[in-house]
């Protein structure tokens, strides 16, 4: 399987501290971001890693020929020359490369860290299209893509979401996403990229096709994870979610 890590934005709110570094670099336990994205991605046997960057890219494309040889995995990458845009950006110029293989793909936000049990269970998945949240999220220190669901379903994916479902959950920002569905991610993509479009997100693009019911989800509320926006969030992964990659538990969204 092929994996495709978005990492080309600023990370302004990370502070000065990061102004110079991309986010996906940052030293979590002796390894960067990154590094730990591909050692959890050749753990679940994923034999090829693209990386869609922007903000000072040129750190990022350093460290790949050593990671590529220490782990085994196949890594490549995909410059968004307008990534100070909408990361709908970083969709488009990675369409030819996502849709070339004809197969399955995941698609991941670089600002997480995680187990490689998530992977796993994206992989295994018996939905064509899927993705992961978390239903212990909290709304108190940031504003998370929100998953609602009915009958075991997502129906919505949005920030700040408001109504009734039964229930609601965190994106982890992982997708597994069938061929037929990434052919509708592009032309959904390529239709925002015009105009004002330019400005969305990739999140925008994913929500059509959520509320369409094109993704089941795989709900791995219970496990250690973090993303990474705020330098607060730097410190809860290297004390709290480092030590606790151990040991994880899951609960089951409706498969089939």
């Amino acid at each position: 399987m092929r994996a495709f890590i978005y990492a080309a934005g600023r990370a302004t709110r990370l502070g000065p501290d990061y102004a110079r570094r991309p986010k996906i670099l940052i030293e979590l336990g002796g390894r960067s971001l990154l590094e730990w994205h591909v050692m959890r991605l050749r753990e679940v046997g994923v034999t090829e890693l693209t990386l869609i960057t922007g903000h000072e890219r040129e750190q990022i494309a350093a460290e790949l020929p050593t990671l590529s040889q220490t782990h085994g995995l196949k890594i490549g990458e995909i410059h968004n020359p307008n990534f100070t845009e909408g990361s709908v950006l970083s969709f488009e110029v990675s369409l030819e490369a996502v849709l070339a293989g004809g197969d399955s793909v995941l698609l991941m936000d670089g600002d997480v860290l995680y187990p490689a049990e998530m992977l796993r269970r994206l992989i295994a998945s018996p939905n064509d299209s899927v993705l992961l949240l978390d239903r212990g999220y909290s709304t108190e220190d940031d504003d998370p893509v929100l998953v609602p669901m009915h009958d075991g379903r997502p129906f919505d994916f949005v920030k700040r979401w408001a109504g009734e479902a039964e229930q609601i959950g965190e994106s982890i920002g992982f997708f597994k996403v069938a061929p037929g569905d990434l052919q509708l991610i592009a032309n959904e993509t390529r239709r925002r990229t015009v105009g004002e479009g330019r400005l969305d997100s990739y999140d925008d693009v994913l929500r059509v096709l959520v509320k369409a019911g094109r993704f089941a989800c795989e709900d791995v509320t219970g496990m250690p994870w973090t993303e990474i926006d705020f330098p607060k969030d730097v410190a809860y992964a290297r004390s709290e979610i480092l030590p606790a990659l151990a040991g994880s538990t899951i609960n089951g969204c409706e498969r089939g």
